[in-house]
């Protein structure tokens, strides 16, 4: 398993300071907001990327993934989303990060409606993600908030360079269980985001492990070569506590969620093997 952290939780931190973070706390990775708040966005200059590459580099610290704010399934004209796609994906794939976030943005269509505009969407650029060695993660977010329903725009789209980004806080909130959004996103599946709050109603960031959220359980259905990203969201409650204090205790807990995981399948392959004592170990 690998860790990253998003980049929302130090709103307008540079590249060198969220890196050093990222490495002196054991994370793996940075999911970048692409945002022209932030120093990287889809009209930052050639320099300033390749830039950003060299300093993530000299960190030992990846580009987990860009985290774009195209809304896929929302009303209006095509060109202006799939230039915002592309754009994106160019972004992406100079900072060599295999995966973009984008939002579905259907909300108040139809659902069939908000479906065929995701589906058209998606489908004309993900040949063109591919060809970068990009792809275009869904999240599970706003109009489609569970993995059920961004399964049923991606399984419509049917190309290997859109997948299924799995924020476990909206999952919860549309009342599907961990189990059941991994089936869902089955081999959709890009990354996991993780996060705690104290309720339904009550949003603002916490420590993870500090809050209700089913950690545990979406961990432990998550693949084990995958990726695990803390999306802490200062940017919208600027009254949370820093996020660079809670770095350690944060990896550490996904730690253990990560190794008690572990250690139930192995006694799940004991017991299986118990029951059958002719197969080989």
């Amino acid at each position: 398993m690998k860790y990253a952290f998003s980049a929302l939780g130090l709103p307008g931190a540079d590249i060198d300071r969220s890196a050093s973070l990222a490495a002196a706390h054991g994370f793996d990775g940075l999911e970048l907001r692409a945002h022209p708040e932030e120093p990287l966005h889809p009209g930052s200059p050639v320099a300033e990327r390749a830039a950003a590459l060299r300093t993530l580099r000299a960190a030992g610290v990846s580009a987990l993934g860009v985290a774009g704010y195209a809304k896929v399934a929302a009303p209006g004209d095509d060109a202006p989303v799939l230039a915002e796609l592309r754009a994106l994906v160019g972004l992406a794939a100079d900072l060599e990060a295999p995966w973009v976030r984008v939002f579905p943005g259907g909300a108040g269509l139809p659902e069939a409606a908000a479906d065929a505009h995701a589906v058209r969407r998606l489908s004309a650029v993900a040949p063109f993600a591919q060809r970068h060695g990009v792809r275009i993660l869904l999240e599970t977010h706003d109009s489609h908030r569970t993995g059920a329903a961004v399964a049923r725009v991606l399984d419509r789209v049917g190309h290997p360079g859109t997948g299924a980004l799995w924020d476990v806080l909206h999952t919860w909130l549309g009342g599907e269980s961990p189990a059941q959004s991994r089936r869902a996103l089955a081999g959709h599946l890009g990354y996991i985001q993780v996060k705690d709050v104290a309720s339904a109603q009550e949003l603002t960031p916490l420590g993870l492990g500090a809050g209700v959220l089913p950690l545990a359980e979406a961990v432990a259905v998550a693949p084990r070569d995958g990726w695990l990203c803390w999306e802490y969201e200062k940017r919208w409650y600027p009254d949370a506590a820093e996020l660079p204090g809670r770095l350690t205790r944060g990896r550490e807990h996904l730690e253990i969620l990560v190794a008690a995981a572990a250690a139930h399948v192995d006694q799940a392959d004991q017991a299986e093997r118990a029951g059958h004592p002719g197969t080989m170990p």
